[in-house]
């Protein structure tokens, strides 16, 4: 049975193929929000032909090397679809979208559209929780704020960057999650290992982690 509403899927209502834009470090997550400024004639091409499809989803990948950005660049095994959820057009023909996630898909090959975008087959199985309401993936998450944050002081100072403190400490967990895996500036092989976290809780080790080799080029702690 499928679910009639196209803001809240059912993983019946999701297509086996889609659109994609394989992207350097440029994460989305399952109900977050990605804003993208499209200009390529490839990609305005995909922009529009989303917009047509039912679902109005495109798949964000990342290429296995960043400096590939050709047709035929090896991907990542793993992407995050996102709804087409604003759209504005400009008069010189670029377009300003804001993508919402949806859920994570596994890639399983391509084909070369005549825009010039690439129009992957994808299944949705493994992440099929996804599309759980945020109130349900957090209710058991158990994470040690303290030693995030700690380790996020210590890597924005490598970073030399500064962070909104007020904001981060009150944030409920599962979006201080999110949003330090989207905005810290890690890899590119950093993000698809906070992208393909099996779980919300997984991926706050991942960041533990990850802050604290930057912070204190260690190891992961445990």
């Amino acid at each position: 049975m499928t679910n009639l509403d196209p803001f809240k899927p059912a993983l019946a209502d999701l297509p086996d193929r889609l659109p994609i834009f394989p992207l350097p470090q440029a994460l989305l997550l399952p109900h977050g929000q990605l804003p993208l400024h499209i200009f390529e004639p490839r990609y305005v091409a995909m922009v529009l032909a989303a917009l047509q499809s039912k679902s109005r989803l495109i798949g964000m990948i990342q290429p296995r090397d960043e400096d590939d950005m050709s047709d035929a660049a090896p991907l990542y095994g793993a992407g995050c679809a996102g709804r087409i959820s604003s759209f504005q057009e400009t008069e010189d023909g670029r377009l300003m979208i804001t993508l919402t996630g949806v859920c994570r898909f596994k890639y399983q090959g391509d084909q070369l559209q005549p825009g010039g975008f690439r129009l992957a087959q994808v299944t949705w199985d493994d992440y099929a929780h996804d599309l759980l309401p945020c109130a349900e993936q957090v209710k058991d998450l158990e994470i040690d704020r303290s030693l995030i944050l700690s380790g996020l002081r210590q890597s924005l100072k490598r970073w030399e960057l500064s962070g909104d403190w007020s904001a981060l400490e009150q944030a409920s967990d599962g979006v201080l999650i999110n949003t330090l895996s989207v905005v810290c500036p890690f890899t590119p092989q950093e993000q698809q290992a906070l992208l393909e976290a099996p779980s919300l809780q997984e991926r706050a080790m991942i960041l533990a982690c990850l802050l604290n080799i930057i912070a204190t080029g260690g190891d992961c702690v445990n």
